[in-house]
C-alpha cells in the first residue's frame, strides 16, 4: 500500500477533527478526498505529510511511519499544500535549483520537471511575476523534483480560472501515470476527471469510500425534467408516486426529484396522460457526483 491510515483520530481542544477514521491507497491510484469545510480534510493531509501529529493511530506512507519515521515518509511524498508557500523574488528556475540541493537531486532533474509541469515559457520569470496558475505549476514542479512515489495535493486548483483548471488538471492527470495522487479539492468536476476513487468525510469521519463509477450509480435519487402543454398545480404534481421534491423551474415546467431505482420518466408520462396533460419535454438530468456529494453530506 503507497498510503495506510488505521484509526487515526485528532482533535483541537473540544473540537474532534478525526475520528477514528481508516482506509488505505495503492500503489498507482488516483484518489480525490472530499468533504466539506471543516471536515478533517487539510487534518488529514498535515499528518500524512509529518507536519503534525495524530492523538491516536497508525498512518504509514511507502511503508514509512508518519511520527518515527518522518524522513523517510517526507522523501517518498511530494506535497503541495492548499496555500502554496513560494519564494516570491526567486527566479523559477533559481526556486528550484535551490530545492534540488535541498532533496539532493541531480540540476537536470530541473528542467525534466519544468518540461512535464509546461514551465517552459515563464521559467526565466521571478515567481511573483506569475499568474495564479503557473505559481501552481512552480509549486507542482517542486514536489516532482525529487520524483516522490506518492502526491499529496491539498486544494491545487484554488483560485484558478476556468483555463488554468484544464492547464493544472492536464499536469494532474499526466504525472499521475506512474505515481499515486491523494487528492483534495472542493471542485467536483476535478474528481470526476482525474481520479479512480473518491473518499469523502464529514465531521472527521470517513461516509463514503467507493470507486466513483459506483458512488455514483449508487445514488438512487434521480431529477426528471418535464415541460406540460397546461398550467399544473402544485397540489396536482404532489401526487406523482415516489416524489422526493419538485420545483417549477418556468412556465409549465418543473424539476422533479425522486427516490428510486428504476427510470422514473414512465412514472411522470403515465401521471400526464392519466391528468389530461401532454409532455411537451421529458428528461433525465445526468447523476453526477456533487448530487452526491450533497445527498451524502447533508444535514
Amino acid at each position: 500500500m503507497s498510503i495506510e491510515v488505521k484509526n487515526i483520530s485528532k482533535s483541537y481542544g473540544a473540537q474532534k477533527a478525526l475520528d477514528n477514521i481508516s482506509f488505505s491507497v495503492q500503489k498507482g491510484e488516483i484518489v480525490g478526498f472530499l468533504g466539506p469545510n471543516g471536515a478533517g480534510k487539510s487534518t488529514l493531509m498535515k499528518i500524512l505529510t509529518t507536519y503534525i501529529n495524530a492523538d491516536s493511530g497508525v498512518a504509514l506512507v511507502n511503508g514509512f511511519d508518519v511520527n518515527s519515521q518522518e524522513k523517510s515518509v517526507q522523501l517518498s511524498i511530494g506535497y503541495l499544500p492548499e496555500h502554496n508557500p513560494l519564494y516570491l523574488d526567486l527566479y523559477v528556475r533559481e526556486y528550484l535549483a535551490f530545492n534540488a540541493d535541498v532533496y539532493k537531486v541531480e540540476k537536470s532533474r530541473i528542467e525534466e520537471v519544468i518540461q512535464l509541469t509546461g514551465l517552459q515559457t515563464e521559467s526565466h520569470k521571478k515567481i511573483g511575476q506569475l499568474s495564479k496558475g503557473y505559481r501552481q505549476r512552480v509549486g507542482l514542479a517542486n514536489a516532482l523534483l525529487h520524483n516522490p512515489d506518492v502526491l499529496i495535493l491539498d486544494e491545487p486548483t484554488t483560485g484558478l480560472d476556468p483555463n488554468q483548471l484544464v492547464e493544472i488538471r492536464n499536469v494532474i492527470r499526466n504525472v499521475g501515470k506512474d505515481k499515486t495522487i491523494f487528492l483534495s479539492t472542493h471542485i467536483m468536476q476535478e474528481v470526476e476527471a482525474i481520479c479512480d476513487r473518491v473518499i469523502i468525510i464529514d465531521k472527521g469521519q470517513i461516509v463514503a469510500d467507493k470507486k466513483l463509477e459506483t458512488l455514483i450509480s449508487a445514488n438512487k435519487e434521480q431529477v426528471i425534467e418535464v415541460e406540460f402543454d397546461l398550467k399544473t398545480e402544485e397540489d396536482l404534481i404532489a401526487q406523482i408516486p415516489h416524489l422526493k421534491s419538485f420545483k417549477n423551474t418556468h412556465g409549465n415546467s418543473w424539476e422533479l426529484t425522486f427516490v428510486s431505482d428504476k427510470d422514473m420518466r414512465p412514472t411522470v408520462f403515465d401521471f400526464a396522460y392519466d391528468n389530461g396533460l401532454k409532455t411537451l419535454q421529458l428528461n433525465q438530468k445526468n447523476k453526477n457526483l456533487e448530487a452526491v456529494f450533497r445527498e451524502i453530506t447533508k444535514e
